[in-house]
């Protein structure tokens, strides 16, 4: 794989203009290193522009998790499980919100694309025992199978690559750059209690300390990272790739048939058209940070509390529209959402961490809004959430509320279990403390009686295990990111009673765009009329979500980015190649 680090390099043995490849990919997130390394696998001459410095976009951020229904990795861990099963939840989780044709598609050749990737490239993944759907007391919800997670990666196999990698945020790791997944951060808290997680914990603190005597970071990848750094290895396997950074797309070009066949790029280093012979795939993450379509899409929500990775910034999207595109209408929401809280780091960048499982649904937290009343089921999906906050009163900020025992316990956001080190966090005014409730509401500027009552009214469900304001923890997903081992009746119930008492600001934070351009089932970007255009597709984020904006389980971004990825590059292959520019 060719890599052009500083734009294209017209000058320096670079892109010429009126280059050639076969298949064109714009953005080197998860969804177009997919697309990429599917085309390259068969054969095909691909260029990969991305508009940053590194590549990963926000799944090199995220978990990694890939929600795939029906593949081989099922059958290991829930056989029961049937791709009509699949299909009766996503109908009855997004209805008439999407196209039904195109979560067939999805299911279709869902187990297709893992196969292939796994078969002819780095990426592996591997099914987690118990991995809930998220609205799981619906028909068709299963427990486990569908959604994998990518297997750690060794990133010393990049070699030069690895610093092209997109850094994982600095508060999801430990220690100075050493990522943990779930499984590492269980057994850093079992340590002390378990013999395995004793040594499985020593194992990766010694890789880690290895790491650090050559390496910024460490190179023990998990999660969105190790999806990322297996998709880039594979891609560098291929002699017929390049991969442009720093790159932009300033037109998108047809021949007089109407055929998207080139496309104009720019970089610091100069400007080049190339040739797209098979087609060209926007993949550049959605449109988040576009100022314009934000104030539209999204208003109220500055773009500073988007935990999201840079770039996405809607350019694409708007050549794509130029040529007739349209995009999908009739979501739940434009976005997909989580709460966030926010924090200066020292270098002045804000800190916008997502509070995905390991806080809000524990034992010993509630949610409250300013009038300091609870408004949401603070064990529902960080989706709803966070929809929810948007739709309650006064709920934005909302305030994360624990005990001393809960923070100790789960930690809060960015601060750690354990409850140590909290003078900083203090200082800076991230969490709060207060001896009493009263005194707590009081440093919040919030109603010190709304929070007295939510407070009994809590420890009474916990007491009696049922939450009659909110159901929380009645459904096996709630149940989940719960703590069974609490010895509560309800693994999402626990008493507040042990000062002092903290709480943490929440935000809802848009994490990723449901709201892309319309297409078919081979990913093909449509017009107003419904009728392809030839030549151009769309994936990930870029593409109108298939989900309908409702966020059914783990995963339903990256794997419905990586299946129509395989479908994009399989149908681009197979057309007729273009024979020049002729407008």
């Amino acid at each position: 794989m060719q890599v052009l680090k500083n734009g294209l390099n017209c000058l320096a043995g670079g892109l010429q203009e009126g280059a050639e490849f076969d298949l064109v990919v714009i953005g080197a997130g998860g969804a177009g290193l997919s697309a990429a390394v599917f085309a390259a696998i068969d054969g095909a001459k691909v260029l990969v522009v991305e508009r940053t410095e590194l590549v990963g976009g926000t799944t090199a951020w995220s978990a990694g998790t890939t929600w795939v229904p029906g593949t081989h990795h099922s059958a290991t861990v829930n056989p029961a499980d049937t791709l009509a099963e699949a299909e009766k939840y996503l109908n009855h989780a997004v209805g008439e919100q999407a196209p039904a044709a195109l979560r067939e598609a999805f299911l279709k050749h869902g187990a297709q694309a893992v196969a292939k990737i796994e078969a002819q490239s780095s990426v592996h993944y591997r099914p987690y025992a118990k991995h809930p759907d998220y609205i799981s007391d619906l028909p068709g919800a299963t427990l486990s199978g569908r959604a994998l997670e990518p297997v750690p990666f060794d990133g010393r196999l990049l070699g030069e690559l690895f610093p092209l990698l997109r850094p994982p945020i600095p508060e999801f790791t430990v220690l100075g750059g050493m990522m943990v997944d779930r499984t590492d951060i269980n057994h850093l808290l079992a340590m002390t209690q378990s013999w395995a997680s004793l040594k499985h914990s020593v194992r990766i603190v010694l890789r880690h300390l290895s790491d650090r005597l050559s390496h910024a970071r460490g190179t023990r990848l998990v999660m969105g990272n190790a999806l990322v750094g297996r998709l880039l290895h594979s891609l560098s396997q291929h002699a017929h790739a390049t991969l442009a950074l720093n790159t932009s797309v300033d037109a998108l070009e047809r021949d007089a048939s109407g055929r998207v066949v080139a496309v104009r790029l720019s970089s610091a280093t100069g400007q080049a058209r190339v040739w797209a012979k098979k087609g060209v795939v926007l993949a550049s993450g959605g449109f988040n940070r576009d100022p314009v379509l934000r104030s539209q899409k999204l208003p109220g929500i500055p773009a500073e509390w988007c935990p999201a990775a840079p770039g996405h910034t809607g350019e694409a999207l708007a050549l794509a529209r130029s040529l007739g595109a349209v995009e999908g209408q009739g979501a739940q929401s434009p976005a997909f959402w989580a709460p966030v809280s926010l924090r200066r780091r020292a270098d002045g960048s804000t800190a916008v961490f997502p509070h995905f499982v390991m806080d809000r649904a524990k034992p010993g937290m509630i949610t409250v809004n300013q009038a300091g009343e609870r408004f949401v089921n603070e064990s529902t999906s960080y989706h709803l959430f966070a929809l929810g906050m948007q739709a309650a009163s006064q709920a934005v900020p909302a305030y994360l509320v624990a005990d001393a025992k809960a923070l100790r316990q789960y930690g809060m956001g960015m601060v750690r279990p354990g409850g140590k080190g909290l003078k900083p966090f203090l200082a800076d005014g991230y969490l709060t403390e207060g001896a009493s409730l009263a005194e707590l509401a009081n440093k919040l500027g919030i109603s010190a009686e709304g929070l007295a009552r939510s407070v009994a009214d809590n420890n009474a469900f916990a007491q009696t295990g049922v939450d009659t304001q909110f159901g929380r923890g009645v459904t096996a997903y709630q149940q989940n990111i719960g703590d069974a081992t609490a010895g509560g009746r309800n693994p999402n119930l626990g008493e507040l009673s042990q000062g002092p008492y903290y709480a943490v600001k929440l935000y809802p934070g848009d994490i990723g765009a449901a709201q892309g351009l319309q297409t078919n089932a081979h990913a093909q970007v449509l017009n107003a009329q419904g009728q392809a255009i030839a030549g151009l597709y769309a994936v990930g984020n870029d593409m109108n979500a298939i989900m309908g904006g409702v966020y059914p389980a783990p995963g339903i971004t990256i794997g419905p980015g990586l299946v129509f990825a395989y479908a994009a590059a399989r149908h681009a292959l197979a057309s007729p190649a273009t024979l020049g520019f002729n407008p």
